[in-house]
């Protein structure tokens, strides 16, 4: 049947590009232009194209994401406000819970310091629990918590090729 057409000389349709998997939307969304392949970036334009609640979301991603390149709050009640009246219910409980901790979220955008080392040992601690669940004692929790910490200090501490 799918031969049939080119058989008879019919004109076969152009392949259709498949949509993004919303996991892959939103990475396109919250990835720096700059970092994301070329194909993407044509992709993109024709997706918030076709759906204006993506392109509105696309719109304040990438506004906060200049108040953190600029490390300036500046534009953050502004940006909540937006956020809130997106008429979107998701965003509009993000902007509600932001609205709560503004000072703290103002912080940690004109701020260098974050907790992501602490963060990370925490995630680490969660996930060892999770995978032996029950089967280990302290002492072995222990001993592989210390050598994912030996792991990601010593992949962190090698010299990388910086981005051009």
């Amino acid at each position: 049947m799918a031969v049939a057409p080119l058989r008879r000389g019919l004109p076969i349709d152009e392949p259709r590009e498949r949509p993004p998997s919303p996991r892959e939307a939103a990475r396109w969304i919250t990835t720096h232009p700059r970092h994301r392949n070329p194909h993407i970036n044509e992709r993109l334009p024709r997706l918030l194209e076709h759906c204006p609640e993506l392109r509105l979301t696309h719109d304040l991603v990438r506004r906060f994401a200049t108040m953190l390149d600029n490390r300036d709050a500046a534009p953050l009640p502004g940006w909540l406000d937006d956020l809130a009246n997106s008429g979107l219910a998701p965003l509009a409980g993000l902007a509600g819970a932001l609205h709560e901790d503004r000072h703290a979220v103002a912080q940690g955008i004109t701020t260098p310091y974050n907790s992501g080392v602490n963060e990370g040992r925490i995630a680490d601690v969660k996930l060892q629990k999770r995978i032996m669940a029950g089967r280990a004692g302290v002492p072995l929790l222990r001993h592989r918590v210390v050598l994912m910490a030996h792991l990601r200090r010593h992949y962190t501490d090698r010299p990388t090729i910086s981005p051009r």
